[in-house]
């Protein structure tokens, strides 16, 4: 990972034009080609960033980075106060928690209970930027991707639209469509799921279970 702290102005042009003017910005370039622009504040997300593949063409004072959709973040640097490299080397990724990751298993065991039809392709499907919870399909073929929480919330909409932009681009999959399930899905993440184009699923995880109502419930 390569972090550059610098005084820089950003451009962005694409489906919109965007400017970021002159501001000391950390850059972060990712191993796996992921480019994002911070501001000091602002808790984890980028003011700006380019999702992997691209190509950063480094023009010393200015890069260039380009998507294969055309796209590109223009990043000129007036003035670099740090330039480091770090080697993280492999993730083990995360680690869900007891209750996400059971649940996760269950709806692999039992697709049906998010979608009437859908059948299982592969649980923890690989991509580049870390596995999709269930890969399924419906009955007409179309590829669903599947993103489990315990307690939907917009970082999951967002989650699950990264994974689906990666999927996109390996042609075998055909068209690709999400669904965010959780036992409580948040109304902002409803409302950014739809707007998105994602369908939103809330189950009972004791149901899953095979828990009656009136069985002894841990929580």
């Amino acid at each position: 990972m390569r972090l550059v702290i610098a005084r820089c102005s950003v451009d962005y042009a694409g489906r919109l034009a965007a400017h970021l003017p002159e501001a000391t910005r950390l850059v972060m370039v990712k191993a796996d080609g992921c480019v994002a622009i911070h501001a000091d504040g602002g808790a984890y997300k980028p003011l700006n960033w380019m999702n992997a593949p691209n190509t950063l063409v480094d023009e010393g004072d200015r890069w260039v980075v380009t998507n294969p959709k055309g796209e590109t973040l223009t990043i000129t640097l007036h003035e670099v106060i740090s330039d480091v490299g770090h080697e993280l080397g492999d993730d083990p990724g995360l680690q869900k928690d007891g209750v996400e990751a059971h649940l996760q298993e269950l709806l692999a065991a039992s697709p049906e209970a998010i979608e009437d039809g859908l059948t299982l392709v592969r649980r923890e499907y690989p991509t580049a930027i870390g596995p999709v919870d269930l890969v399924c399909r419906d009955p007409v073929g179309t590829t669903v991707a599947v993103e489990v929480k315990r307690r939907g919330e917009i970082d999951g909409v967002e989650q699950l639209a990264r994974y689906i932009e990666r999927l996109q681009l390996d042609s075998s999959l055909g068209m690709v469509r999400g669904v965010l399930v959780a036992q409580s899905i948040k109304p902002q993440a409803r409302v950014l799921a739809e707007a998105r184009g994602f369908r939103w699923v809330e189950v009972d995880y004791d149901e899953l279970r095979g828990l009656r109502p009136d069985d002894l419930r841990l929580f």
